[in-house]
């Protein structure tokens, strides 16, 4: 029996985020609640040293592990900018965690366990390592939502996600069966080759819905969106954070992989459903959220509705539309931690800041803050011109190059309506008197970055050419 060794330079971020996750779980079980900074910045550590090593890898694509892992443009990139938005994640959670009495290394633990998840997800080349990847990001989200345990909400949140995603995993597997019993194999640049010399496409069509359904779940896209307000509302903000941004990333990568790479040819057929899933995220993703008083279920259903602009680029087949969905995607994570982040920012101990009243008058308890709440808020409706216009208007153009003309104005209308929901909350902050004017307590460290989050979104809305251009040179 011949065996190969592999070339393991390729994996050699997964591997050193794998080694250090286990290191930052040993060296927590041996040091007190006042050392826990430790844990912290060494995962901090671990997510620098990731990005040097994936940064510094060949430009070529390399394909290793019998051809179950990939190292392209495309991965790099999305690896790239979940580092970045897990490392803000970690320290804008600190204070937060530690005002709750949960400031424990499993926070970090599993985060970091869940950046491994999505790397080998983004970087899958066989529905096995599409799986693994996949599960691993679930398992570590399962917990990290359950981490409050004082908490019947966050329970009761963990259980309803865990179900779910157990029903859409096993949905997701049970259509790569299908398709693995059309095409005899796992690879998926060979499955993309045997799905195109298939003539009689009925259980590979049964297969992709399988997939999608799997797929749709983990983006949040109606009608497989019922978690993500309850999730988004019973877990600990600091979690909240995570969920709501980095795992998105990872599941465009996914999408990618699987329906672009793999079922490029069968795009007759998943072309309709996404369609649908489009259309009915951005409508039930707009309208509900108005009705909504708490902001993390309005940013839920905000999400909701992101969804089926991100899907707009994806469905247009082409080139330019996937760069389109990419830079959507890396600017809703970027708008999301802003956004978020406002919310950790004005919590303290024994109050969560989560409610539309809370941020009444923020204005005259911080101008500053309430300028960059506002960025971020004008970005997410798409307000010119900031970042979130320029991501919307570039899906836009390319589903009316694609002709899909209908389904842009479409989007138009519902984005209107989203604008809705994102302009009160500036009407609140700087129309109303503050509840109780409070001043804000978060370290100068959370600061310091906030601001930074939100100038960064005005910034690339002034200038955005250079991330698009980075977004159209992955594909």
């Amino acid at each position: 029996m011949n065996f190969a060794i592999p070339d393991m330079a390729p994996a050699l971020p997964e591997m050193f985020v794998l080694g250090m996750a286990c290191l930052v779980l040993l060296v927590d079980l041996f040091v007190s609640d006042r050392g826990r900074g430790a844990t912290y910045v060494l995962s901090q550590a671990t997510l620098v040293g990731a990005l040097f090593l994936t940064l510094g890898g060949t430009p070529e694509p390399v394909v290793t592990f019998s051809g179950t892992f990939v190292r392209d443009a495309l991965s790099d990139v999305l690896k790239a900018f979940i580092y970045g938005v897990v490392f803000f994640v970690f320290l804008y959670s600190r204070d937060y965690l530690r005002d709750r009495g949960i400031y424990r290394g499993e926070f970090f633990v599993l985060g970091l366990f869940g950046v491994l998840g999505m790397m080998i997800l983004v970087s899958a080349h066989s529905l096995l390592t599409v799986y693994l990847g996949l599960e691993l990001l679930s398992l570590s989200l399962y917990a990290m939502v359950a981490m409050q345990r004082d908490s019947v909400l966050a329970s009761e949140s963990a259980m309803k996600y865990f179900v779910l995603g157990a029903l859409a995993s096993g949905m997701l597997l049970y259509g790569m069966s299908m398709l693995y019993g059309v095409t005899g194999t796992l690879d998926i640049a060979e499955l993309s080759r045997a799905i195109a010399g298939v003539e009689d496409r009925t259980v590979a069509s049964f297969g992709l819905v399988f997939l999608i359904i799997g797929v749709a779940f983990k983006l949040g896209a109606v009608p497989f969106h019922m978690w993500v307000p309850d999730v988004y509302h019973g877990a600990a903000t600091s979690v909240t954070l995570y969920l709501g941004t980095a795992p998105k990333i990872a599941a465009f990568g996914m999408l990618m992989r699987l329906l672009v790479d793999g079922l490029g040819s069968m795009q007759a057929d998943w072309g309709p459903i996404l369609v649908i899933l489009a259309v009915l995220s951005m409508a039930i993703g707009n309208v509900v959220a108005i009705a909504q008083t708490n902001l993390k279920r309005m940013l839920a259903y905000s999400t909701i509705s992101h969804v089926g602009f991100l899907l707009l680029g994806v469905l247009t087949g082409t080139p330019d539309g996937y760069s389109a969905s990419l830079f959507y995607v890396l600017v809703y994570a970027v708008m999301g931690l802003g956004a978020f982040g406002m919310i950790l920012l004005l919590a303290r101990a024994g109050f969560e800041a989560d409610r539309l009243e809370d941020f009444k008058g923020l204005n005259e308890r911080s101008p500053w803050f309430a300028f960059m709440m506002l960025v971020v808020m004008f970005s997410m409706a798409g307000v010119p011109p900031f970042l979130g216009f320029w991501a919307k208007l570039y899906v836009l153009l390319e589903a009316v190059r694609a002709d899909l003309v209908w389904l842009a104005v479409a989007a138009v209308v519902f984005s209107v309506i989203g604008a809705f929901y994102y302009l009160r909350v500036v009407k609140l902050m700087y129309f109303d008197q503050p509840a109780e004017p409070v001043p804000l307590q978060a370290g100068a460290d959370m600061r310091v970055m906030l601001s930074a989050n939100a100038l960064v979104v005005l910034a690339l809305g002034i200038w955005p050419g250079s991330l698009f251009a980075l977004c159209e040179a992955v594909f």
